[in-house]
């Protein structure tokens, strides 16, 4: 098995992929903090483990002294994304039917008057950073109407997910100090539903927390820690990977004219479109952390139980083996079974809005700005320092 450092993957994620991919299929790894995890690139493996039971999403698993992703106070913590079943087949449960097809697809005419009046107020500019100017700021519109965020309370979390995805090794204090501001403002933002409750998702949580029987095992309920956790994963999460999307596609999209002029004559292939950005450069290159259960064999290798798995998404979605020439961005390509969304129970809970999301905001500003160029040098984009997290750090454009 080969070593693999995060700074390889941060430089040129695709090809130590690659590289990692065709020299085996799991590799002893380098964590983010320095602790060691194994990391696993083949299509093949890498669906069959998402899917594993024996595979545990809960940090009690977890050995002492590996890789074990963000370290968060449990008012934030006890969310879907550290949760096994039955607690996590309970909380799921409560929450998925505000993202079905159906419901979201209601919320495509809201989106896309929020996209028109971004781009309203920069048209006339003839230039700006569409990551902070639109891709930003449109999802998170979108999440912070679903839960009932009232307008004076809403900011920038961009300083938030910045300071624990991508922590500054100088600074320290900024990760603790983004957890703490957090914290005030979830449990500022439950208090204040509690007292006046609104038409809104976060409202009917309350309702469901405060009903007989909060946190009963076996119950619909949530305990406390539930309810504040679930609302910063709905907001995190709905709001991280969607910005990043949005930019990567849009990027995409200016690297690719003639992929552009067709989707801005033929606006129906966008949603095919929108699959294959996510399987192209989607981002989230890795699955949140796993732990197993007991000793578990992955691709030929025996990883010990309470040892930290990642799971290339990024890898398997441009393995050769399961998909034809991997690297070219081919919307009109078979891209069954892509992984840019997980797979299995795990398997993304706001994945119809993240793509109505994208499909609407690229839409619209193919739509309004025909001109639409990258404003500079290519090679002078820069990608935020994570292996996390796969997103530009500013998306500068013209038109």
């Amino acid at each position: 098995m080969q070593n693999s450092t995060a700074s390889a993957l941060i430089d040129d994620p695709y090809g130590t992929f690659a590289r990692l991919r065709e020299a085996g299929p799991v590799h002893r790894f380098t964590g983010p903090d320095g602790r060691p995890a194994w990391l696993v690139t083949r299509y093949e493996d890498v669906r069959r483990a998402l899917a594993d039971p024996r595979l545990s999403l809960d940090k009690a698993n977890a050995t002492p002294g590996n890789y074990a992703g963000l370290s968060l106070p449990p008012a934030l913590d006890r969310n879907l994304l550290n949760m096994d079943p039955p607690d996590h087949t309970r909380i799921r449960r409560l929450v998925v039917k505000a993202f079905t097809p159906g419901r979201v697809d209601k919320l495509r005419e809201p989106v896309r008057k929020v996209a028109g009046e971004l781009l309203d107020a920069i048209e006339a500019e003839g230039r700006a950073d569409l990551l902070a100017s639109y891709a930003a700021p449109l999802p998170i519109t979108v999440i912070c109407d679903l839960l009932g965020v009232p307008q004076d309370l809403r900011r920038d979390f961009r300083g938030w997910t910045d300071a624990l995805i991508t922590p500054d090794p100088a600074r320290p204090e900024l990760a603790k100090e983004a957890v703490g501001a957090m914290m005030r403002f979830f449990t500022g933002l439950i208090a204040s539903k509690r007292a006046e409750p609104g038409d809104d998702l976060l409202s009917d949580l309350i309702a469901v927390r405060d009903g007989d029987g909060g946190g009963s095992e076996g119950s619909d309920r949530l305990s406390e820690d539930e309810l504040t956790s679930l609302a910063f994963l709905i907001l995190f999460a709905g709001y991280e990977n969607t910005v990043h999307l949005i930019a990567n596609a849009v990027l995409a999209l200016l690297d690719h004219p003639v992929l552009t002029d067709s989707l801005r004559a033929n606006p129906a292939g966008l949603a095919a479109a929108v699959e294959e950005f996510m399987r192209w450069d989607g981002p989230a290159p890795l699955a949140i952390r796993r732990f197993p259960l007991e000793n578990v064999e992955i691709g030929g290798v025996t990883v010990p139980a309470g040892e930290t798995v990642l799971l290339s998404l990024a890898a398997a979605n441009r393995d050769p083996h399961h998909f034809s020439e991997p690297d070219r961005l081919d919307p009109n390509r078979d891209r069954s079974g892509h992984l840019a969304l997980g797979h299995g129970i795990h398997y993304c809970l706001g994945a119809p809005l993240a793509r109505m999301e994208t499909e609407t905001a690229l839409a619209v500003l193919l739509e309004r700005f025909p001109g639409l160029a990258l404003d500079g040098k290519r090679e002078e984009l820069a990608w935020r320092p994570s292996v996390r997290a796969r997103g530009l750090i500013s998306l500068p454009v013209r038109w």
